[in-house]
């Protein structure tokens, strides 16, 4: 495949608020990694830019290929990480100018705690493709669905409640 000039840019816009109103949790992730920027192939680094809605929230999800650094634009947020046995929440509260750093593959999250205003942040990931997952998507959405025996068991809950939670529809907010 040729290489030209173009692959060096991206008209991004990422000075520009994302909607969140159609968003079930209030979020809009804006990535920019070597998939609709190909000039950041093998050069280990992508960005993310976050709006989120009042009481908006980035749900718990993993980056499997890379650690983020997020810098908050505008607003108060929430976030924090979970890490791997013991399971110990990290956690803060960060405001405009701050800086946190999610280790590579940790469980996180963010919320904006104002229930008036809209935040936003941007995030620096160490891959040009850093993949994500998020937890609840993948784990009461997949295709097919894990069993609701095994579910049941993992939550110590009744069946019923997994079958209700794998009926609702689950909102990928990462594009």
């Amino acid at each position: 495949m040729a290489v030209n000039p173009e692959d060096f840019f991206n008209p991004a816009m990422l000075d520009q608020p994302r909607d969140t109103k159609n968003s079930k949790v209030g979020s809009n992730v804006t990535n920019i990694n070597v998939i609709n920027f190909p000039g950041l192939n093998t050069l280990g680094i992508s960005l993310a830019r976050i709006d989120y809605g009042p009481l908006g929230v980035n749900t718990p999800h993993i980056h499997p290929r890379a650690t983020e650094l997020l810098t908050v634009l505008e607003g108060t947020l929430y976030l924090g990480f979970v890490t791997s046995n013991p399971n110990r929440l990290f956690s803060r509260v960060v405001k405009k100018g701050d800086v946190f750093v999610f280790p590579k593959a940790m469980i996180h999250f963010q919320m904006n705690l104002a229930h008036d205003k809209p935040a936003a942040a941007l995030s620096s990931l160490s891959s040009q493709n850093p993949g994500v997952i998020s937890i609840a998507n993948a784990v009461f959405g997949s295709n097919p669905p894990i069993s609701d025996d095994v579910l049941a068991t993992a939550f110590q809950v009744e069946k019923k409640l997994i079958d209700w939670l794998q009926s609702q529809f689950w909102e990928n907010n990462h594009y």
